[in-house]
Protein backbone atom coordinates (compact mmCIF):
# COMPACT_ATOMS: atom_id res chain seq x y z
CA UNK A 1 0.00 0.00 0.00
CA UNK A 2 1.61 3.83 -0.76
CA UNK A 3 1.03 6.18 1.80
CA UNK A 4 -0.14 9.70 0.58
CA UNK A 5 2.14 12.62 1.88
CA UNK A 6 0.79 15.47 3.18
CA UNK A 7 2.50 18.55 4.34
CA UNK A 8 1.70 21.65 6.23
CA UNK A 9 -0.22 24.38 4.33
CA UNK A 10 0.57 27.01 6.03
CA UNK A 11 2.96 28.73 8.50
CA UNK A 12 0.35 28.53 11.32
CA UNK A 13 -0.52 25.26 10.19
CA UNK A 14 3.35 24.08 10.00
CA UNK A 15 3.87 25.42 13.91
CA UNK A 16 0.70 23.13 14.75
CA UNK A 17 2.11 20.25 13.86
CA UNK A 18 5.56 20.42 15.61
CA UNK A 19 7.63 19.71 12.41
CA UNK A 20 10.85 17.89 13.63
CA UNK A 21 14.29 19.44 11.45
CA UNK A 22 14.08 16.66 9.08
CA UNK A 23 10.91 17.91 8.03
CA UNK A 24 9.66 19.79 4.78
CA UNK A 25 8.06 22.89 5.61
CA UNK A 26 6.61 25.54 3.15
CA UNK A 27 9.49 27.73 1.72
CA UNK A 28 9.61 31.12 3.07
CA UNK A 29 8.82 33.48 0.53
CA UNK A 30 10.59 37.31 0.75
CA UNK A 31 7.64 39.98 0.66
CA UNK A 32 6.28 41.42 -2.01
CA UNK A 33 9.31 43.50 -3.87
CA UNK A 34 12.22 42.27 -2.07
CA UNK A 35 14.54 40.47 -3.77
CA UNK A 36 15.92 37.54 -2.47
CA UNK A 37 19.40 37.41 -1.98
CA UNK A 38 20.24 34.27 -2.86
CA UNK A 39 17.59 33.12 -5.43
CA UNK A 40 17.28 29.14 -6.26
CA UNK A 41 18.11 28.17 -10.07
CA UNK A 42 14.59 27.96 -11.39
CA UNK A 43 13.99 31.40 -10.23
CA UNK A 44 17.19 32.95 -10.96
CA UNK A 45 17.07 31.19 -14.12
CA UNK A 46 13.41 31.28 -15.35
CA UNK A 47 13.80 33.08 -18.61
CA UNK A 48 16.07 30.80 -19.55
CA UNK A 49 14.34 27.69 -18.82
CA UNK A 50 11.06 28.96 -20.09
CA UNK A 51 12.81 29.83 -23.53
CA UNK A 52 14.22 26.19 -23.58
CA UNK A 53 11.04 24.86 -22.66
CA UNK A 54 9.27 26.30 -26.08
CA UNK A 55 12.07 25.72 -28.66
CA UNK A 56 12.27 21.83 -27.00
CA UNK A 57 10.38 19.33 -29.12
CA UNK A 58 12.52 16.55 -28.41
CA UNK A 59 10.79 13.24 -26.24
CA UNK A 60 10.63 14.30 -22.84
CA UNK A 61 11.12 11.34 -19.69
CA UNK A 62 8.36 10.85 -17.61
CA UNK A 63 7.63 14.07 -15.42
CA UNK A 64 10.85 15.99 -16.63
CA UNK A 65 10.11 19.51 -17.65
CA UNK A 66 13.04 19.71 -20.23
CA UNK A 67 14.29 16.92 -22.64
CA UNK A 68 18.20 15.63 -21.83
CA UNK A 69 18.99 17.97 -24.89
CA UNK A 70 17.84 20.88 -23.34
CA UNK A 71 19.04 19.91 -19.32
CA UNK A 72 22.58 19.56 -21.60
CA UNK A 73 21.98 23.10 -23.14
CA UNK A 74 20.69 24.87 -20.48
CA UNK A 75 24.06 23.65 -18.30
CA UNK A 76 26.78 24.31 -20.69
CA UNK A 77 24.84 27.31 -22.86
CA UNK A 78 23.57 27.76 -26.52
CA UNK A 79 21.68 30.18 -27.84
CA UNK A 80 18.50 28.98 -29.58
CA UNK A 81 16.78 28.91 -33.02
CA UNK A 82 14.43 32.07 -31.79
CA UNK A 83 17.85 34.24 -30.90
CA UNK A 84 17.63 33.75 -26.92
CA UNK A 85 21.01 33.56 -25.45
CA UNK A 86 20.95 30.28 -22.89
CA UNK A 87 24.21 31.22 -20.12
CA UNK A 88 26.47 28.29 -19.55
CA UNK A 89 25.97 26.90 -16.11
CA UNK A 90 28.71 24.85 -16.03
CA UNK A 91 32.13 25.35 -17.95
CA UNK A 92 33.91 21.61 -18.30
CA UNK A 93 33.60 18.87 -20.48
CA UNK A 94 30.14 18.35 -22.20
CA UNK A 95 30.32 14.61 -21.75
CA UNK A 96 30.67 14.50 -18.43
CA UNK A 97 27.47 16.99 -18.29
CA UNK A 98 25.64 14.56 -20.98
CA UNK A 99 26.55 11.07 -18.85
CA UNK A 100 25.23 12.76 -15.80
CA UNK A 101 21.98 14.13 -17.46
CA UNK A 102 21.73 10.82 -19.41
CA UNK A 103 21.69 8.75 -15.71
CA UNK A 104 18.54 10.75 -14.33
CA UNK A 105 16.83 9.35 -17.21
CA UNK A 106 17.67 5.50 -16.01
CA UNK A 107 16.64 4.08 -12.78
CA UNK A 108 20.07 4.50 -11.57
CA UNK A 109 21.29 6.97 -9.16
CA UNK A 110 23.76 10.09 -9.97
CA UNK A 111 26.86 10.94 -7.98
CA UNK A 112 28.88 13.79 -8.21
CA UNK A 113 32.42 13.21 -6.88
CA UNK A 114 35.48 15.47 -6.86
CA UNK A 115 37.54 17.37 -4.11
CA UNK A 116 36.44 20.66 -3.01
CA UNK A 117 35.28 23.50 -5.39
CA UNK A 118 34.28 21.74 -8.17
CA UNK A 119 31.10 23.13 -8.25
CA UNK A 120 29.27 19.56 -7.61
CA UNK A 121 26.10 21.33 -5.83
CA UNK A 122 26.24 23.72 -8.40
CA UNK A 123 26.03 21.38 -10.65
CA UNK A 124 23.36 19.36 -9.02
CA UNK A 125 21.47 22.32 -8.11
CA UNK A 126 20.50 23.24 -11.33
CA UNK A 127 20.35 19.61 -12.88
CA UNK A 128 17.41 19.06 -10.42
CA UNK A 129 15.75 23.14 -11.69
CA UNK A 130 16.18 21.94 -15.56
CA UNK A 131 14.85 18.33 -14.57
CA UNK A 132 11.79 18.87 -11.89
CA UNK A 133 11.68 22.61 -11.68
CA UNK A 134 12.49 22.53 -8.21
CA UNK A 135 16.23 22.22 -6.56
CA UNK A 136 14.58 22.46 -3.25
CA UNK A 137 14.03 18.92 -1.96
CA UNK A 138 17.34 18.76 -0.25
CA UNK A 139 19.03 16.71 2.31
CA UNK A 140 22.21 18.68 3.77
CA UNK A 141 24.50 15.66 4.77
CA UNK A 142 26.75 16.31 8.13
CA UNK A 143 27.65 14.55 10.97
CA UNK A 144 24.68 14.95 13.11
CA UNK A 145 22.19 14.09 9.92
CA UNK A 146 19.29 11.32 11.61
CA UNK A 147 17.55 8.86 9.43
CA UNK A 148 14.74 10.90 9.90
CA UNK A 149 15.95 13.41 7.22
CA UNK A 150 16.48 10.52 4.51
CA UNK A 151 13.76 8.59 5.80
CA UNK A 152 10.78 10.50 7.56
CA UNK A 153 9.84 12.15 10.61
CA UNK A 154 6.54 12.01 13.21
CA UNK A 155 4.43 14.37 14.25
CA UNK A 156 5.09 14.03 17.81
CA UNK A 157 1.54 16.00 19.05
CA UNK A 158 -0.19 13.89 16.29
CA UNK A 159 1.33 10.78 17.53
CA UNK A 160 1.41 11.13 21.30
CA UNK A 161 -2.39 12.08 20.66
CA UNK A 162 -3.41 9.59 18.32
CA UNK A 163 -0.60 6.88 17.92
CA UNK A 164 1.26 6.10 14.24
CA UNK A 165 -1.26 7.14 11.31
CA UNK A 166 -0.93 8.97 7.80
CA UNK A 167 -1.53 12.50 9.27
CA UNK A 168 1.32 12.14 12.19
CA UNK A 169 3.84 10.80 9.29
CA UNK A 170 6.26 14.18 8.61
CA UNK A 171 7.94 13.49 4.97
CA UNK A 172 11.43 13.66 4.36
CA UNK A 173 12.56 15.75 1.07
CA UNK A 174 13.41 12.18 -0.59
CA UNK A 175 9.94 10.78 0.11
CA UNK A 176 8.16 13.63 -0.94
CA UNK A 177 10.51 13.02 -4.31
CA UNK A 178 9.52 9.40 -4.42
CA UNK A 179 5.95 10.33 -3.93
CA UNK A 180 5.77 12.96 -7.03
CA UNK A 181 8.22 12.15 -9.56
CA UNK A 182 10.78 14.66 -8.83
CA UNK A 183 14.42 15.06 -8.15
CA UNK A 184 15.95 14.94 -4.54
CA UNK A 185 19.69 15.75 -3.65
CA UNK A 186 22.10 14.58 -1.32
CA UNK A 187 24.37 17.19 -0.33
CA UNK A 188 28.21 15.54 0.93
CA UNK A 189 27.06 12.40 1.29
CA UNK A 190 30.25 11.18 2.80
CA UNK A 191 29.09 13.02 5.60
CA UNK A 192 26.44 11.47 6.76
CA UNK A 193 27.31 8.57 8.94
CA UNK A 194 27.65 5.06 7.75
CA UNK A 195 24.58 3.74 9.49
CA UNK A 196 22.19 6.80 8.02
CA UNK A 197 23.88 6.51 4.03
CA UNK A 198 22.70 2.92 4.04
CA UNK A 199 19.04 3.54 4.69
CA UNK A 200 19.56 5.38 0.91
CA UNK A 201 19.85 1.50 -0.45
CA UNK A 202 16.62 -0.15 0.04
CA UNK A 203 15.35 3.64 -1.77
CA UNK A 204 17.43 3.32 -4.22
CA UNK A 205 17.59 -0.48 -5.87
CA UNK A 206 14.03 -1.61 -4.63
CA UNK A 207 12.66 2.37 -5.57
CA UNK A 208 10.36 1.93 -1.84
CA UNK A 209 10.75 3.30 1.45
CA UNK A 210 9.24 1.31 4.03
CA UNK A 211 6.96 2.85 6.59
CA UNK A 212 6.59 -0.56 9.00
CA UNK A 213 5.14 1.75 11.78
CA UNK A 214 2.09 2.00 9.55
CA UNK A 215 2.82 -1.83 7.49
CA UNK A 216 2.99 0.10 4.68
CA UNK A 217 5.14 1.14 2.00
CA UNK A 218 5.90 4.54 -0.40
CA UNK A 219 6.71 3.34 -3.94
CA UNK A 220 8.56 5.91 -6.43
CA UNK A 221 6.95 6.78 -9.49
CA UNK A 222 8.60 7.51 -12.96
CA UNK A 223 10.52 10.57 -12.84
CA UNK A 224 11.71 10.11 -9.19
CA UNK A 225 15.60 10.37 -9.28
CA UNK A 226 18.25 11.28 -6.86
CA UNK A 227 21.34 13.10 -7.50
CA UNK A 228 24.42 12.85 -4.52
CA UNK A 229 27.56 15.12 -4.14
CA UNK A 230 30.55 13.67 -2.03
CA UNK A 231 34.32 14.39 -1.80
CA UNK A 232 36.98 12.42 -0.33
CA UNK A 233 39.28 15.12 0.57
CA UNK A 234 37.61 16.57 3.41
CA UNK A 235 38.65 15.55 6.87
CA UNK A 236 35.52 13.73 8.81
CA UNK A 237 33.80 11.98 5.96
CA UNK A 238 32.69 8.51 5.70
CA UNK A 239 33.35 5.80 3.10
CA UNK A 240 30.49 4.95 1.45
CA UNK A 241 30.33 1.17 0.96
CA UNK A 242 29.88 -1.00 -1.69
CA UNK A 243 26.83 -1.91 -1.62
CA UNK A 244 25.53 2.05 -1.66
CA UNK A 245 28.44 3.00 -4.53
CA UNK A 246 26.73 0.25 -6.58
CA UNK A 247 23.21 2.52 -6.65
CA UNK A 248 25.03 5.24 -8.04
CA UNK A 249 26.97 6.20 -11.74
CA UNK A 250 29.48 8.05 -10.34
CA UNK A 251 30.52 10.91 -12.58
CA UNK A 252 34.28 13.08 -11.46
CA UNK A 253 34.21 16.49 -11.72
CA UNK A 254 37.80 17.68 -12.51
CA UNK A 255 39.17 21.12 -11.35
CA UNK A 256 39.12 23.05 -14.56
CA UNK A 257 41.82 21.62 -17.54
CA UNK A 258 43.22 25.40 -18.48
CA UNK A 259 43.92 28.75 -16.80
CA UNK A 260 41.83 30.40 -19.35
CA UNK A 261 39.13 28.44 -18.55
CA UNK A 262 39.89 28.68 -15.12
CA UNK A 263 39.55 32.33 -15.41
CA UNK A 264 36.30 32.40 -17.55
CA UNK A 265 34.71 30.57 -14.66
CA UNK A 266 35.81 32.50 -12.25
CA UNK A 267 35.15 35.95 -14.12
CA UNK A 268 31.37 34.80 -14.76
CA UNK A 269 30.74 33.44 -11.07
CA UNK A 270 32.14 35.78 -9.29
CA UNK A 271 29.64 38.60 -12.54
CA UNK A 272 27.05 36.82 -11.35
CA UNK A 273 27.05 37.56 -7.20
CA UNK A 274 28.47 40.76 -7.93
CA UNK A 275 25.20 41.95 -9.70
CA UNK A 276 23.32 40.46 -6.96
CA UNK A 277 25.37 42.54 -4.52
CA UNK A 278 25.37 45.78 -6.70
CA UNK A 279 29.47 45.56 -7.08
CA UNK A 280 31.35 46.78 -9.87
CA UNK A 281 31.77 44.56 -12.95
CA UNK A 282 33.99 41.87 -12.98
CA UNK A 283 36.02 42.61 -16.29
CA UNK A 284 37.01 45.96 -14.62
CA UNK A 285 39.52 43.55 -12.25
CA UNK A 286 40.13 40.73 -14.80
CA UNK A 287 43.98 41.17 -14.38
CA UNK A 288 43.75 40.72 -10.69
CA UNK A 289 41.04 37.39 -11.48
CA UNK A 290 44.05 35.96 -14.21
CA UNK A 291 46.45 36.23 -11.18
CA UNK A 292 44.54 34.77 -8.54
CA UNK A 293 43.91 31.76 -11.08
CA UNK A 294 47.27 31.42 -11.88
CA UNK A 295 48.84 31.94 -8.05
CA UNK A 296 46.23 29.52 -7.37
CA UNK A 297 47.39 26.73 -10.06
CA UNK A 298 50.84 26.91 -9.58
CA UNK A 299 50.35 26.32 -5.53
CA UNK A 300 47.94 23.60 -6.13
CA UNK A 301 50.46 21.64 -8.72
CA UNK A 302 53.75 22.29 -6.92
CA UNK A 303 54.80 24.05 -9.99
CA UNK A 304 55.30 26.97 -11.80
CA UNK A 305 52.87 27.45 -15.13
CA UNK A 306 55.93 27.62 -17.26
CA UNK A 307 57.15 24.60 -15.57
CA UNK A 308 60.67 25.65 -14.41
CA UNK A 309 60.01 26.35 -10.86
CA UNK A 310 59.28 23.30 -8.43
CA UNK A 311 57.02 24.70 -5.42
CA UNK A 312 55.85 23.25 -2.20
CA UNK A 313 52.28 23.23 -1.82
CA UNK A 314 49.88 24.26 0.85
CA UNK A 315 47.19 21.91 3.31
CA UNK A 316 44.30 23.72 1.29
CA UNK A 317 42.98 22.79 -1.47
CA UNK A 318 42.95 26.35 -3.65
CA UNK A 319 39.85 25.31 -5.59
CA UNK A 320 37.85 27.24 -8.17
CA UNK A 321 35.19 28.18 -5.46
CA UNK A 322 37.70 29.63 -2.98
CA UNK A 323 39.26 32.02 -6.12
CA UNK A 324 35.94 33.14 -6.41
CA UNK A 325 35.41 34.03 -3.06
CA UNK A 326 38.59 36.15 -2.87
CA UNK A 327 38.24 38.07 -5.79
CA UNK A 328 34.27 38.30 -4.76
CA UNK A 329 35.56 39.78 -1.52
CA UNK A 330 38.25 41.57 -3.21
CA UNK A 331 35.34 43.61 -5.16
CA UNK A 332 33.71 43.92 -2.19
CA UNK A 333 36.59 46.43 -0.52
CA UNK A 334 37.20 47.90 -3.76
CA UNK A 335 33.72 49.31 -4.09
CA UNK A 336 33.17 49.46 -0.10
CA UNK A 337 37.03 51.43 0.38
CA UNK A 338 38.42 52.17 -3.15
CA UNK A 339 37.19 53.09 -6.79
CA UNK A 340 35.87 50.25 -7.71
CA UNK A 341 38.25 49.16 -9.95
CA UNK A 342 40.15 45.64 -8.16
CA UNK A 343 43.88 46.21 -7.31
CA UNK A 344 46.52 43.93 -5.94
CA UNK A 345 46.18 45.32 -2.39
CA UNK A 346 42.10 44.56 -2.50
CA UNK A 347 43.07 40.51 -3.06
CA UNK A 348 46.21 40.61 -1.23
CA UNK A 349 44.18 39.32 2.08
CA UNK A 350 41.85 37.06 0.72
CA UNK A 351 44.70 35.00 -0.77
CA UNK A 352 46.56 34.83 2.65
CA UNK A 353 43.47 33.52 4.28
CA UNK A 354 43.22 31.19 1.47
CA UNK A 355 46.70 29.81 1.25
CA UNK A 356 47.95 29.51 5.05
CA UNK A 357 45.68 27.29 6.58
CA UNK A 358 47.91 25.99 8.87
CA UNK A 359 49.77 28.82 10.38
CA UNK A 360 53.18 27.23 10.59
CA UNK A 361 53.76 24.70 7.65
CA UNK A 362 51.39 27.24 5.07
CA UNK A 363 53.10 30.84 6.01
CA UNK A 364 56.50 29.46 4.92
CA UNK A 365 55.05 27.73 1.61
CA UNK A 366 53.59 31.24 0.79
CA UNK A 367 56.72 33.36 1.77
CA UNK A 368 59.02 30.99 -0.71
CA UNK A 369 56.20 30.92 -3.27
CA UNK A 370 56.43 35.10 -3.03
CA UNK A 371 60.26 35.92 -2.95
CA UNK A 372 60.95 32.82 -5.54
CA UNK A 373 58.20 33.58 -7.75
CA UNK A 374 56.12 36.41 -7.44
CA UNK A 375 59.15 39.09 -6.93
CA UNK A 376 60.91 38.26 -10.06
CA UNK A 377 57.63 37.60 -12.38
CA UNK A 378 57.86 41.08 -14.88
CA UNK A 379 54.24 43.37 -14.13
CA UNK A 380 53.75 41.92 -10.52
CA UNK A 381 55.58 44.33 -8.59
CA UNK A 382 52.74 45.76 -7.11
CA UNK A 383 51.15 42.49 -6.50
CA UNK A 384 54.32 41.06 -4.75
CA UNK A 385 53.94 44.58 -2.59
CA UNK A 386 50.55 43.55 -1.65
CA UNK A 387 50.87 40.58 -0.76
CA UNK A 388 54.18 41.39 1.31
CA UNK A 389 52.66 44.13 2.97
CA UNK A 390 49.37 41.71 4.69
CA UNK A 391 51.89 38.87 5.24
CA UNK A 392 53.82 41.07 7.26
Amino acid sequence: MTVPVTTPTTPAAAAAANTPAAATTPAVVPAAGVEALRPHAEDAFADELKALAAADDRPRPARWRLSPWAVATYLQGGTLPDGTAITPKYVGPRRLVEVAVTTLATDRALLLLGVPGTAKTWVSEHLAAAVSGDSTLLVQGTAGTPEEAVRYGWNYAQLLAHGPSRDALVPSPLMRAMSEGMTARVEELTRIPADVQDSLITILSEKTLPVPELGQEVQAVRGFNLIATANDRDRGVNELSSALRRRFNTVVLPLPATPDAEVDIVSRRVDQIGRSLDLPAAPEGLTEIRRVVTVFRELRDGVTTDGRTKLKSPSGTLSTAEAISVVTNGLALAAHFGDGVLRPGDVAAGLLGAVVRDPAADRVVWQEYLETVVRERDGWKDFYRACREVSA
